[in-house]
């Protein structure tokens, strides 16, 4: 079976497994979050496919928690829950970066449901200071049977070896030097790489469009994407406060929320929870897995990453009851 019939479940389990969470959750908020979406005939051939959550099934898990009575709500909504308490149970989707896809599909698709999504922005993004490397290389795979590579062609004529060939380079480049790679990589096969950058990236033009729409929350992401626990007090901060500066100078919003990049517990700590909160946000988010208590403190909130290859209500709901946080913990995972 191909496309959506691969993800079709037994309404009967969903609805046992959805009464368990009801259980398990009542009252409780679940964070998901992803960074890029793709149509479903476009997503297997993507060369870093795991990174895109299949649009077709992200339509699916939104409708399944409506019709399940879940929530969806901001982080905005989800804080105040959480302090109050809530009777019912809650759901955010928030997309990280933003990617040109984020405004041109993601939004849409929440907007037709008539929920909000929350974008934690990049600000190097829009302002074409951030090397997007990963998302260039992509391409250039994705379009080419073959590339030059160490000054010898490499045949990728197959997907598999797309695929292969961007986890070999993805891993090789993962580094300050990233860029460098990259742009000797874009002139040995005769990429430009600023047009690459203008065809993935959110332009601030489109950010405009959506800044004042009630399906769309805007928090930031920093202004170039780095471990905030790698860099001194002081560049830390200077990535929090400029790229909340920016967005709200540029946009003319409330930037309010804020998520760490890559946010797992080696990532980001006690000091950066604390720049945070010094940085003018009143939420900051992780990547750790788990569920938003009543009390759960505001500067180290968790967020359940949607892997594109599962697409599976089912494992979904295995994040809406908590139980991959309860997994990640015990496999020390965090």
């Amino acid at each position: 079976m191909t496309g959506r019939t691969d993800r079709v479940t037994s309404p009967l389990f969903l609805r046992a497994v959805g009464r368990l969470g009801d259980v398990v959750q009542a009252g409780r908020g679940c964070f998901l979050t992803f960074h890029r979406a793709a149509p479903s005939h476009l997503w297997a051939g993507l060369p870093n496919r795991d990174f895109y959550v299949d649009l077709d099934f992200l339509d699916d898990l939104i409708s399944h928690l409506v019709s399940s009575g879940r929530d969806i709500v901001t982080v905005e909504e989800a804080l105040r829950r959480a302090a109050a308490g809530s009777a019912r149970s809650y759901v955010n989707f928030s997309v990280d970066d933003c990617y040109r896809d984020t405004c041109e599909l993601v939004i849409p698709l929440f907007r037709r449901h008539r929920v909000p999504v929350t974008i934690f922005l990049t600000t190097g993004i829009p302002d074409g200071t951030l090397c997007m490397w990963q998302a260039g290389l992509e391409q250039i795979l994705c379009e080419n049977a073959s590339v030059i590579l160490d000054g010898a062609p490499v045949d990728l004529a197959a997907p598999e070896r797309k695929r292969q060939v961007y986890e070999t380079l993805a891993r090789a480049w993962d580094s300050p030097r990233a860029p460098e790679f990259y742009a000797a990589f874009c002139a040995a096969n005769g990429a430009d790489a600023q047009a690459l950058h203008e065809q993935h990236a959110a332009s601030w033009e489109m950010l405009e469009s959506v800044a004042g729409d009630p399906f769309v929350e805007i928090g930031g992401h920093t202004v170039s994407h780095p471990r905030i626990s790698s860099l001194s007090q002081a560049d830390a901060f200077g990535e929090l406060e400029g790229c909340r500066r920016r967005i709200e100078d540029r946009l003319s919003i409330p930037v309010r929320h804020f998520a760490f990049p890559f946010g797992r517990s080696g990532d980001c700590g006690r000091r950066d929870f604390q720049l945070a909160r010094e940085a003018g946000y009143a939420s900051a988010a992780t990547t750790a897995k788990g569920l938003v208590r009543k009390g759960a403190d505001p500067y180290r909130l968790p967020r359940n990453t949607l892997n594109g290859r599962h697409r599976s209500l089912p494992l979904a709901e295995l994040h809406l009851t908590g139980m991959t946080g309860l997994a990640a913990r015990v496999l020390n995972r965090v």
